[in-house]
């Protein structure tokens, strides 16, 4: 890709960006929410064209969005073909078709792909877009709803792809995940490429620098506990003002479940001063066909009269507190990279100013700095009495900010550590 240029009305989302790919490597796009690496592989893919600039040479691109594009209503087979049979198969029964999707998945080929759990549902976007066989497969945080081990398969299948000669482009803002697989990385701020240097020669500090423009000296900010005496009764716990319990488990042992049962009655819920951030901002965070003025101030409207003059002021008000970037407040919420869509969905629920705030994975999708921003926020809102449920498949994350952190198996809870006694190796005997 060669001096890529692209505007959205005044907005220049890129400027001049050279992009080069190469067989048998994992090519790592860094740079924080809104830089502008989701509209260069948009325009990679020919789903956006360029203002200015040029592709040379040609290859067949496979894109895994950070956003699913499955139909849910179709069965894990069906999602994996779609559209791109082959003429040589000719008629294919269901039955065939299941056996060839086995070839690269081992989930039930016959299972409704809405009826799956979320990182179920990524891991069957992911074999779509490798059962392609394309030359260049753009993966875009294609661990965000990953479990530990899932995410180790996924590092299998992209060591295999390599061999195959396919050039991967890879984005994550998971420190750890770009130290591991890439091989070069280019680096995005402001729409512009700041920086394209082998792996070895950008270490994580001056990686983040470059990312965010200044240094980052911590990855999780330091944390001083107040917890007050006041305590929510729950399932099988309790949580008590001021505290930061970490509930963790691997995919399906119920953790996700407490909270939506916590939050079962939203009316109820909101009034009695809970607020949930579901994981999936997609479909239950968001309406991404309306303002993200609108999104900020949806939740616990108690009036149908609206007043725009003061739902402006408050949503610039949430927008500057979460550092949102977006090019207007008037903008759909669906135009905005998939971080800052994060933030509004984290804003919603900050302007009811809940006693008990529910997050699953709030950082999903979000750049480090911004993480860091997070973090600060739940340390400050927890001094404020604020109570805080957190889940978060990141155990590091889960680990430095929760005061203690419950285990959940199989709908129960199995284990529970306070912060000092809590380690991974503990953590995770508990949760198998």
């Amino acid at each position: 890709m060669r001096r890529i240029s692209k505007r959205f009305g005044a907005a220049e989302v890129l400027r001049q960006v050279d992009l080069d790919i190469y067989a048998g490597e994992v090519h790592l796009l860094a740079g924080e929410n809104g830089a502008g690496k989701s509209t260069l592989i948009r325009i990679l893919a020919g789903t956006l064209s360029a203002d200015e600039g040029r592709i040379e040479g040609s290859a067949d691109v496979a894109v895994i969005y950070q956003e699913l594009s499955l139909v849910p209503t179709m069965t894990v087979a069906e999602n994996l073909f779609l559209g791109r049979m082959p003429r040589r198969w000719g008629f294919i029964s269901p039955s065939e078709l299941a056996a060839k999707a086995k070839e690269w998945i081992d989930i039930d080929p016959h299972a409704i792909v809405g009826s799956l759990p979320i990182g179920m549902q990524q891991r069957v976007e992911i074999a779509k877009a490798a059962s392609r066989n394309a030359k260049v497969i753009v993966m875009d945080e294609p661990t965000s709803a990953l479990t530990a081990v899932e995410v180790e398969q996924l590092f299998t299948l992209i060591a295999t792809l390599k061999q195959r000669g396919c050039g991967i482009v890879y984005i994550t803002h998971k420190m750890e995940e770009i130290e591991r697989i890439a091989d070069r990385i280019t680096v995005l701020r402001d729409g512009q490429a700041v920086a394209s240097r082998p792996a070895p020669q950008l270490p994580r500090a001056e990686l983040i620098r470059l990312m965010v423009g200044r240094e980052v000296n911590e990855q999780f900010p330091s944390r001083t506990p107040a917890i007050g005496s006041e305590r929510l009764r729950l399932k099988d716990f309790t949580v008590h003002a001021g505290e930061i319990v970490g509930l963790a488990g691997l995919q399906g042992a119920g953790a996700s479940q407490l909270l939506l049962d916590l939050f079962q009655d939203p009316p109820k819920a909101i009034s009695e001063g809970v607020a949930l951030l579901t994981s999936d901002r997609k479909t239950t965070g968001l309406v991404l066909s309306m303002s993200v003025t609108a999104n900020c101030v949806m939740a616990g409207a108690t009036s149908s009269w609206r007043n725009p003059a003061a739902e402006r002021a408050e949503a610039q008000s949430l927008a500057e507190m979460l550092r949102l970037r977006a090019a207007s407040l008037d903008m759909d919420a669906g135009e905005l990279s998939g971080g800052n869509q994060q933030k509004v969905a984290l804003a919603k629920w900050i302007r009811t100013k809940p006693t008990l705030l529910l997050l699953d994975e709030p950082t999903r999708g979000i750049d480090v700095g911004a993480k860091q921003e997070i973090y600060q926020l739940m340390n400050e809102w927890s001094r404020q009495g604020v109570a805080i449920l957190l889940i978060s498949t990141e155990l590091p994350e889960l680990l430095a900010m929760s005061d203690r952190i419950v285990v959940m198996r199989r709908g129960q809870v199995s284990a529970v550590f306070s912060h000092a006694e809590a380690t991974p190796e503990k953590v995770m005997e508990a949760a198998c």
